[in-house]
């Protein structure tokens, strides 16, 4: 049941990010930064994590949870070092997983020949 309820979840939230780029004719980058925000904003209120523990991977695995990782890491770090702490945790949590895309891009880039 678990894995019914992430594809449940996952296929949503992926639905809702096909109908702002169909319906709503949001760019890429638009259409990343909403969901970004709609997941720091459920963050925020202490909604994510709920769904995260009713989805599983549904939920950890859409760009959603990116904004997620942000308020997290802003919040645990705020309690230990105040207003600096909001921006070196946002940064502390999400680092691993962007400097693992900029390698992986820049390994991909080397491999293959790009088009263009």
């Amino acid at each position: 049941m678990v894995f019914l309820w992430a594809f449940i979840v996952g296929g949503i939230i992926c639905v809702i990010g096909q109908i702002m780029f169909d319906v709503f004719k949001l760019t890429p980058g638009h259409t990343l930064s909403t969901l970004v925000v709609i997941g720091a904003i459920l963050a925020g209120f202490g909604l994510y994590e709920k769904l995260i523990d009713f989805a599983g991977a549904g939920a950890t695995v859409p760009i959603t949870s990116f904004g997620n990782s942000l308020v997290q890491g802003a919040m645990q770090e705020s309690k230990k070092h105040g207003l600096i702490g909001v921006i070196t945790g946002m940064f502390e949590i999400t680092s691993s997983g962007i400097s693992s895309a900029i390698i992986f891009g820049m390994i991909g880039a080397l491999l293959f020949k790009p088009k263009g």
